[in-house]
């Protein structure tokens, strides 16, 4: 398997680049910081809403980077809007043709 940013665990690409992937998130509500000095997949998250001092994904990370299926879903969204466009322009273009005697 080659060792693209693509197989790795989405935890392993914030840990290679702290404080650009992700930033600290204190919760000292329960007592003292708790964050620990190592990203794990246990002490990094995209989107946790629990307590407690942990690593926390950047929106630019999430969005843009695709971290954690951010951004991807939204290839497809536009690739359709795309394809139906160049179908609307062919069609038009067609019609425009027939219209003249060339088609």
């Amino acid at each position: 398997m080659s060792k693209t940013d693509k197989t790795r665990p989405w935890w392993v690409r914030m840990a290679d680049a702290p404080m650009v992937t992700c930033v600290p998130e204190h919760d000292h509500r329960f007592g003292p910081c708790t964050l620990p000095d190592e990203i794990t997949a246990d002490s990094a998250s995209v989107n946790r809403r629990t307590s407690g001092c942990h690593w926390r994904a950047t929106a630019s990370y999430v969005f843009d980077c695709g971290g954690v299926g951010g951004g991807r879903e939204w290839y497809r969204f536009r690739r359709q809007d795309r394809r139906r466009s160049r179908h609307q322009a062919r069609r038009e273009l067609r019609a425009w043709l027939t219209a003249r005697g060339e088609g």
